[in-house]
């Protein structure tokens, strides 16, 4: 069986390699195909596993022998379930894989804003602390998260566990979700009260028709004086603009964002001139553990199919 890795460098670095997927068959890694150079490199593939390459009508169309896609990830938007289906293609995707990062890379953020980490340790390096004349200079206002409203929006397997750590942290934890859910430690509500009433506002909900653009000028407006907005989500449930300008009037005292609209991002997207806006380069996904735990998913996924039961079949 040939197995096509279109975008591999999007995974694999020297600490997580494809080993484990070549005991399966032979494997044809390229690093990050352009759009255009993916029908040929996948004509003669019987399988083809990518993480956000665009499989659709033109990118199949020499794909003659290819039964089957795998997703180096969740989600599924940059396949075309219909033509895959209309073509005997079965996709399999991995799910649940990094909820315990993305949590963990959430309270990074929410904890450096709070805590101020990183400027107080370049004050140290800068040789502020042996010129200072008290043993704890308060440059930086410090606040403590027990006590605050943290709202989470989407209480999936993510959400659930940003909750468990809120909760740890002595937190008021609301949650909105188009399906209500019963958990522990936690206060259902709409998005509207969530909204009114929450310090921290963090995104943990998938891209879809209804969560686009969700956060605007009108859900920015209603967000508390102050409030701290997060988005380790999807970019695309952000109007950007419309955060700018919330965190430039002072209304926002500060957004932490893992994911934006066009990735990587573009040169003149607006939010690097923001103010108070903690950035990183949609990285909560991807420690070693769990990228390794993504490459056995896929496996797994892949020696299903092949032994005729498969499983993670997007539908």
């Amino acid at each position: 069986m040939k197995i096509v890795l279109t975008d591999a460098q999007t995974v694999f670095d020297h600490l997580v390699t494809s080993e484990p997927l070549r005991e399966l068959g032979e494997v044809e890694e390229h690093g990050l195909l352009k759009y255009e150079e993916v029908a040929e490199a996948i004509a003669d593939a019987d399988l083809v596993v990518c993480n956000k390459t665009l499989m659709d009508p033109h990118t199949l169309r020499y794909a003659k022998k290819l039964k089957y896609i795998g997703l180096f990830a969740t989600g599924y938007n940059n396949i075309d379930i219909p033509y895959c289906r209309e073509h005997g293609i079965t996709v399999c995707n991995a799910g649940a894989y990094s909820t315990s990062a993305v949590a963990q890379h959430t309270f990074a953020l929410i904890l450096e804003h709070y805590n101020r980490v990183a400027d107080y340790h370049r004050f140290v390096q800068d040789g502020g602390w042996q010129r200072s004349p008290t043993f704890s200079p308060f440059l930086y206002p410090l606040n403590e998260l027990a006590g605050k409203t943290i709202g989470i929006v989407g209480l999936g397997a993510i959400g659930q566990a940003v909750a468990r750590i809120a909760n740890a942290f002595g937190m008021r934890v609301l949650a909105y979700n188009r399906h209500p859910r019963t958990v522990e430690g936690v206060t259902m509500t709409s998005l509207e009260e969530l909204i009114r009433e929450s310090d921290i506002v963090t995104v943990h909900c998938p891209l879809n028709r209804d969560s686009e653009n969700l956060f605007n000028q009108e859900t920015f407006s209603g967000m508390k004086p102050g409030a701290l907005f997060v988005n380790t989500a999807r970019g695309g449930v952000v109007v950007e603009k419309d955060l700018y300008d919330a965190l430039e009037s002072g209304h926002l005292g500060g957004a932490c964002i893992d994911t934006i609209r066009v990735e990587p991002m573009e040169e003149n997207c607006v939010l690097m001139q923001a103010k108070n806006c903690m950035m990183t380069p949609h990285i909560a996904w991807a420690p070693v553990e769990t990228r390794r735990r993504l490459i056995e998913i896929v496996r797994h996924n892949i020696e299903s199919f092949l032994n005729g039961t498969p499983v993670n079949v997007v539908s």
